[in-house]
């Protein structure tokens, strides 16, 4: 069901279908006369109006609801007749929503094609009356809607708020407190000029690509574990560095989805080209001997369509896996056509540990430096000369030999052979060295592809080719059989009418919380109705126009006036649109998982900015994955910098992720994941008091803070963490709680010994305040406006 019940237009606003109508029929009726012949029921679809069994003059008559059947059944009191039926379990249309209808259907009942089947066309400029608040194609179209509801938006946040906001959104981290007092001061001399130079020099950093990456990996389902059974190790950072690298050189997006899709396909592929096409190898993947072989191939060729479908299509293709698709026009051949292009893969479908090297499943690709290519060259030459050695040297010891022959023989077999096992040991040293991703590649032979009936991986029925959904434009091929790259090429087509919607629309929701298309992973008809489709239009139609270029999208949105609005609302104002999807104002909603721990660490001054590389276990409680393994497999935490580095790059056990990030909603990468749940446990404030890594930052901030000036010390520690200054009863209250804490500490000197454990300090006054302050940064760390953007 959509995410929302539509409200009830004014009087003098027209009833669209596909805002208002298509949400109600979809939610209530298509499940039963809808796009799936096998279901359909009575020969009715209410998903198209003409047509064998098309609702008008079937069951709609335009401009009369008395002689439209449809008006009668979800009218009606007798719940034998009822529509929806009781048994569906599905709540009767309120009396608003059969308003809606009646006033759609008394007004001709008319059908539009669904939005975003549509390729999106540049809207014309809004005409608004507020022509002074911007002047920018984003804030225009803001702006009209907020009039055409007699609202206006809000004020711009203060600088304070804006440089924490926006320092988050582009890099994922806070801002340092001399970072705000140059954006303060620059912004009171010219506040458009320093919100500019602070965006493109945050947009510039290395950091940007970090935070980018991770709403990505999300998408993809990245993670350092096969997921399923015994969960083995799977090395596939190459692919993760790529993406952090793509984002910070800022690849175009066309080729972002070209490369993924099929970056192995190009006539020489670069190191990156390869690495990309990992994009089909990061599904789960279960380990030999568990099931059927041919079981185990399907159910990888499946997740890779969900995965495309998710991330590219925006579409929940997989639900027409068993049968045509109840709710979208997606037949079980058109999954099976897109099937029949990942169905190819020159690899077997299951890992066998014993022969992977380094977690990593063939097929994969070998990028040594020159360096390392001389140096295993030279030693392959060796070897190979010392093996002709041991030939001859096996040869002259069960045969006699000449005296010359013998005098030529100076070394034993034996003697050989350890030289061997040397030159052996040293070349497979090199060899772990050289950077290496697993990659996509074709089988010689096109395998045949079947729609598998009811989804069954052996009951194989009708041959398909390889194609694209009928409902939506035809894909070009390059030869009698299309490739991947086809597919690639048809997703960045100019009339594609989702890539570069479903791409917007999550950039979008990265800096407001919620996209203006709230499911994010499905645009079809279960999916949201659009607040601000003409927006979305624009948005798309210009990043395609841009050559697909991110930065500038990204860019676009945070130099916007509706994004520095004030997140500041009344409790009517918040009721009325709680999510913000009028945007009325600054979006208000906790960080991250990865953000709060980051944040954590880069404002004590504990944060690692080493990038790329092998994945870190950051320390967690002993047995962490004991009840997960199954083959003894135990957790060991990395020690030194590595175990302060950024979130992304801690190590994502499928089967026990991190659980300071889960515990904050972070997903466990087993599926596609195109937005994140937040909730409110008390779980996670537990976490955020208790966790060992966070203490140690609490008490290391704390260190800096005793470093300061008495007076300047709660200014510093509050600036430090938050980006503001504590008022008046702030204060008020945290030296409160830093006296009480102090008296606390001198009564009971072993709670404060505790927290000073492993430091060297002269008096027992120093650990007292040492812990008061540690426990006072905690706290600060917990306030709500530290996990909060604001």
């Amino acid at each position: 069901m959509p995410a929302e019940d539509p409200t009830t237009p004014s009087a003098t606003v027209d009833v669209s279908f596909n805002q208002d109508i298509r949400p109600l029929l979809s939610s209530r009726c298509f499940a039963c006369h809808g796009p799936d012949a096998e279901s359909r029921e009575a020969g009715l679809r209410l998903d198209q109006a003409h047509g064998d069994e098309g609702a008008i003059g079937f069951v709609i008559q335009p401009g009369s609801i008395d002689d439209s059947e449809l008006w009668n059944r979800i009218t009606t009191d007798d719940e034998s007749l009822r529509m929806p039926p009781v048994d569906s379990h599905l709540k009767p249309l309120s009396k608003q929503e059969q308003q809606l209808i009646q006033r759609w259907i008394e007004s001709g009942s008319d059908y539009e094609d669904y939005w975003a089947f549509v390729p999106p066309t540049r809207p014309a400029t809004p005409e608004v009356a507020d022509e002074q608040w911007s002047d920018q194609a984003i804030d225009r179209f803001v702006i009209r809607k907020l009039e055409s509801e007699g609202r206006s938006p809000a004020p711009e946040a203060d600088p304070r708020t804006l440089i924490r906001r926006v320092t988050f959104d582009l890099t994922g981290l806070p801002p340092t407190r001399d970072e705000v007092h140059r954006f303060v001061d620059a912004y009171s001399k010219d506040a458009e000029a320093a919100w500019e130079h602070l965006v493109t020099e945050l947009i510039d950093r290395p950091q940007y690509g970090e935070h980018m990456a991770r709403y990505w990996l999300d998408l993809v389902r990245f993670a350092d574990t096969n997921g399923m059974h015994k969960d083995f190790y799977r090395n596939h950072v190459a692919y993760r560095d790529w993406v952090i690298a793509a984002f910070n050189q800022n690849l175009s997006y066309d080729d972002f989805v070209r490369y993924q899709i099929a970056g192995d396909l190009y006539p020489e592929p670069t190191k990156d080209q390869l690495i990309a096409s990992g994009f089909n190898r990061l599904h789960l993947i279960i380990d030999k001997g568990t099931a059927l072989p041919e079981e185990s191939h399907v159910k990888n060729v499946l997740d890779r369509v969900t995965a495309v479908g998710t991330a590219f299509m925006g579409l929940t293709v997989q639900c027409a896996q068993c049968h045509d698709h109840k709710f979208d026009p997606i037949t079980q051949k058109d999954f099976f056509s897109l099937y029949a292009f990942f169905n190819n893969i020159d690899s077997a479908p299951e890992t066998n540990p014993r022969q992977t090297v380094d977690g990593l499943q063939e097929p994969y690709a070998r990028f040594p430096t020159p360096q390392q290519d001389a140096d295993l060259q030279q030693l392959d030459d060796q070897i190979a000369k010392l093996n002709d050695q041991l030939r001859i040297a096996k040869a002259a010891a069960a045969e006699s030999s000449t005296p010359d022959q013998s005098d030529q023989q100076t070394q034993s077999p034996a003697e050989i052979e350890k030289q061997i096992r040397n030159l052996d040991k040293r070349r497979k040293s090199i060899e772990t060295t050289v950077p290496k991703a697993m990659v996509m590649r074709e089988r010689p032979d096109v395998r045949e592809t079947f729609v598998l009936v009811r989804g069954q991986y052996d009951a194989p029925g009708e041959v398909v080719q390889r194609g694209t959904p009928g409902f939506l434009p035809p894909l070009v091929k390059s030869s009698e059989v299309a490739s991947r790259m086809d597919l690639a090429e048809w997703f960045v087509a100019a009339d594609n009418p989702l890539t570069a919607r479903v791409a917007v629309n999550r950039f979008w929701q990265s800096f407001f919380g919620v996209g203006l298309i709230k499911t994010a992973e499905d645009f079809g008809n279960q999916g949201d109705v659009p607040r601000h489709p003409d927006l979305l239009d624009e948005l798309a139609v210009s990043f395609v126009e841009s050559g697909w270029d991110v930065k500038s999208l990204v860019q676009q949105i945070a130099m916007s006036k509706t994004y520095r609005q004030s997140s500041t609302a009344t409790p009517d104002v918040f009721k009325a649109d709680p999510e913000n999807r009028m945007l009325a104002r600054g979006s208000r909603y906790r960080l991250d998982a990865e953000m709060i721990r980051d944040q954590i660490l880069a404002t004590s001054g504990s944060l690692s900015t080493e990038m790329h590389g092998p994945s870190v276990k950051p320390p967690q409680p002993d047995g962490l994955w004991k009840a997960v393994s199954m083959i003894g497999e135990t957790f060991k935490p990395d020690s030194g910098d590595a175990i302060y580095r950024r979130s992304v790059y801690t190590f994502w056990k499928r089967a026990m992720p991190p659980p300071q990030m889960t515990i904050l909603n972070a997903p466990i990468r087993d599926a596609c994941i195109a937005r994140r749940e937040r909730t409110n446990t008390p779980s996670q404030a537990l976490l955020l008091l208790n966790e060992s890594e966070y203490l140690m930052a609490s008490r290391r901030l704390a260190q800096s803070v005793l470093a300061q000036p008495v007076d300047q010390r709660l200014r510093f520690a509050w600036e430090t963490v938050t980006g503001k200054l504590p008022d008046a009863d702030e204060q008020k209250i945290a030296n409160s709680l830093l006296d009480d804490l102090v008296i606390r500490y001198q009564q009971d000197p072993g709670m404060a010994n505790d927290l000073c454990r492993d430091l060297t300090l002269d008096s027992q006054q120093e650990k007292t305040e040492l812990a008061a302050w540690t426990v006072l940064c905690s706290t600060l760390y917990n306030l709500d406006i530290t996990k909060t953007k604001n």
